[in-house]
């Protein structure tokens, strides 16, 4: 059935504030119609609910919004998403081929903003290796020379533990020095990203959660850089098959 532009933004935006207003019932109804009417899953996901969760991060940000809050939201967003997400088409010129390999660190037991984050990657079209919680730090290392993956992504939630982060990195570097690594949590602000070599993390991130907020921001601008990186790397530069990776 085809919809009308209009139908297809009223959709985004009741997809969009269900998220905002913690409102599952009008989540999972709006997801229900754009799937009645054929809408594009993917763009129903990113545009309407990751959009609502930007919104979320920037109330949680500003202290309008509190933890369970926006566990609510988070809770109203998965509903929509168990709808959606069976619909959405990996179609290669759509989605992101990109790979990630995630976890919290050694020692480290928190993971709800590592969740969020994780999540948000798999509904941009990345595989995602997630290592858990409490992860041994060789183990990223070993994790990323198995899956040749774009981005190592770290989250600590504590000063004691996110000390092993600048390992991690280092160990990475030393094989790869053009690997991309984003670190995340508590702790963690951009000069401390900056001082280990680590090439992004969420802006003045309060905790490991609003890092998970910020990011998803930053995943739904992604998605193009990492198709043209990823297009090089299989096929090279000039557009031409790599026989050796073939």
């Amino acid at each position: 059935m085809a919809t009308t532009p209009e139908q297809q933004a009223d959709i985004l935006e009741r997809l969009k504030n269900g998220v905002i207003e913690y409102d599952e019932d009008s989540v999972v109804k709006a997801a229900q119609e754009a799937l009645g009417v054929e809408m594009d899953a993917y763009k129903a996901v990113m545009d309407g609910l990751a959009a609502g969760m930007d919104v979320v991060g920037v109330y949680f940000a500003s202290g309008e919004y509190f933890v369970p809050e926006v566990l609510m939201c988070a809770d109203a967003l998965y509903a929509g998403l168990n709808l959606l997400r069976p619909h959405i088409k990996m179609e290669p010129g759509k989605m992101v081929k990109g790979t990630v390999v995630i976890g919290t660190v050694e020692g480290d037991i928190h993971d709800i903003g590592k969740n969020l984050v994780k999540m948000m990657f798999e509904v941009a079209g990345f595989t995602v290796h997630d290592l858990g919680r409490d992860v041994p730090l060789d183990q990223f290392v070993d994790k990323y020379m198995e899956t040749d993956a774009d981005i190592v992504c770290m989250s600590a939630m504590m000063t004691t533990t996110m000390i092993g982060m600048p390992v991690v990195i280092e160990k990475v570097r030393a094989k790869n020095p053009n690997a991309r690594i984003m670190i995340g949590g508590a702790p963690i602000n951009e000069d401390i990203a900056q001082k280990w070599g680590a090439d992004g993390t969420g802006k003045d991130a309060p905790n490991a959660l609003q890092e998970a907020l910020n990011m998803i921001g930053v995943l739904r601008e992604l998605g193009d850089q990492f198709k043209t990186e990823r297009v090089q790397k299989e096929w090279g530069a000039d557009g031409l098959l790599d026989a050796a990776k073939a």
